[in-house]
């Protein structure tokens, strides 16, 4: 089964956090590690990637931190998971060594079968903004 990595998972989780306090000054990064159990380090790193996509934007000195570069409706799952994923995803891999007509017939059903699936998969978080996210939390009752 295909599993959206740590990291993107851990972007999301601080997006939300994000997301969810989108009417406050900006947070500092430490704010969102304490809050969310995510280390410092990590999510420095996962922000350098995020600020370069321009999903979020930075505000150095006194008060300063991080908040969302646009709305959240603007915002999808998707758009955060592939700023911060390094790697292609394993289906993408495999779709990118074609079966050609000589290859195994097992081979050509698992390549069209991992096609479909990646492509499923991206439409799915592609679907799914932070604002939605940030519903879904409403609903569940305020934010620690």
């Amino acid at each position: 089964m295909m599993q959206i990595a740590t990291q993107g998972r851990l972007a999301v989780i601080a997006m939300l956090d994000l997301a969810l306090r989108t009417d406050q000054k900006p947070i500092a990064l430490a704010t969102i590690g304490a809050r969310q159990k995510i280390s410092l380090t990590y999510l420095e790193s996962l922000f350098a990637r995020l600020r370069r996509r321009g999903l979020v934007r930075s505000t150095r000195g006194p008060g300063g931190g991080y908040g969302l570069a646009c709305s959240a409706a603007d915002i999808t799952v998707a758009d955060i998971v592939y700023a911060v994923d390094e790697s292609e995803p394993p289906c993408t891999r495999a779709a990118a060594q074609p079966s050609s007509p000589d290859s195994p017939a097992g081979q050509r059903i698992a390549s069209d079968w991992c096609v479909d699936l990646e492509r499923e998969m991206a439409q799915f978080l592609a679907s799914v903004s932070l604002h939605d996210l940030v519903l879904q939390q409403g609903r569940r009752g305020p934010a620690p």
